[in-house]
């Protein structure tokens, strides 16, 4: 079932296309990676899902309404995290995530109490005090203790340690298996690794690559390191390695992948006897997305 739908979705700002065709779905029980640099059109685009901003052109659904037209709706079945929480300095922290929860109507107080134990949060403190980190402790418990259909979160590890980060993705898996959806914008790529089941990489406003982590690392490359009996010399005349380095009879290359077979076959005439192949990562997937116009 289809939670969230974006059709050529195009927003200006006088004159400047800030998104372009913007063009991606998400379904029940999936976690989307929305990924791409500082003025991609990330937030731009979450903002439009919001009803905060009025679309210039195409076609956005979220369970099937318009979210500028329905904005009220929708809100009672979505839960919102940015990526820099502003809180009223003089509640409490325990105060503003009741307010949160009873906004949105759908809260538990049992997993509220739950999820401030597992996030180490003072609750009594009032919010003048916090570190960047607890702020976004308060939004994070306050979304995930409310029973939402969609979970919109942007950048919302921001400001967290390592543990705090893994509590959270362990609490995305279990929306994930309550058949929850989940859009993810983060620019923290291992957290998209071990959280997202597709990514949309989103450039300049434009969706430049979109699909299942799997369907995407084919469009990489993978790092061999092989030693062999022998100098691989004839590896430096093949089509599809990058980066070789001979070392003896040692070398480290890049292969693209639709040329793996090939230089497999190749490898095998220098008696290997050690072969260690690395699948590429999401950041270098990212990263050579982003290099090819610099």
């Amino acid at each position: 079932m289809k939670m969230l739908e974006i059709n050529g979705l195009r927003k200006d700002f006088k004159g400047t296309k800030a998104l372009k065709n913007v063009t991606f779905d998400l379904n029940a029980g999936e976690v989307l990676g929305y990924i791409g640099p500082n003025g991609s059109g990330k937030s731009t685009t979450i903002r439009v899902l919001l009803g905060i901003l009025k679309k210039t052109d195409g076609d956005v659904r979220i369970f099937g309404m318009d979210p500028w037209k329905d904005a009220i709706a929708i809100h009672k079945k979505v839960a919102y995290v940015p990526g820099d929480v502003n809180l009223w300095p003089n509640l409490t922290g325990g105060e503003i995530i009741d307010l949160f929860m009873k906004l949105q109507g759908t809260g538990q107080k049992a997993h509220r109490d739950e999820l401030i134990k597992r996030f180490d949060l003072d609750p009594k403190k009032k919010a003048r005090s916090y570190s960047k980190g607890n702020r976004q402790k308060v939004a994070l418990i306050a979304a995930l203790a409310s029973d939402a259909d969609l979970y919109i979160f942007d950048e919302p590890t921001s400001g967290l340690d390592p543990l705090m980060e893994s509590i959270f993705q362990e609490e995305v898996r279990k929306l994930k298996n309550k058949g929850k959806a989940i859009l993810l914008s983060s620019h923290i790529l291992s957290e998209v690794e071990k959280l997202c089941d597709r990514v949309a990489i989103i450039k300049s406003g434009e969706i430049i690559e979109t699909g299942t982590l799997e369907e995407l690392r084919h469009l990489t490359r993978y790092v061999y390191t092989i030693e062999a009996r022998e100098e691989p010399t004839s590896l430096k005349e093949l089509a599809g390695i990058h980066d070789l380095e001979i070392k003896g009879k040692k070398a480290t290359f890049q292969v693209d992948s639709d040329h793996v077979e090939t230089v497999l076959k190749e490898m095998m005439k220098h008696h290997v006897v050690k072969l260690e192949s690395i699948p590429p990562t999401l950041e270098e997937l990212f990263m050579r997305h982003y290099e090819k116009e610099r």
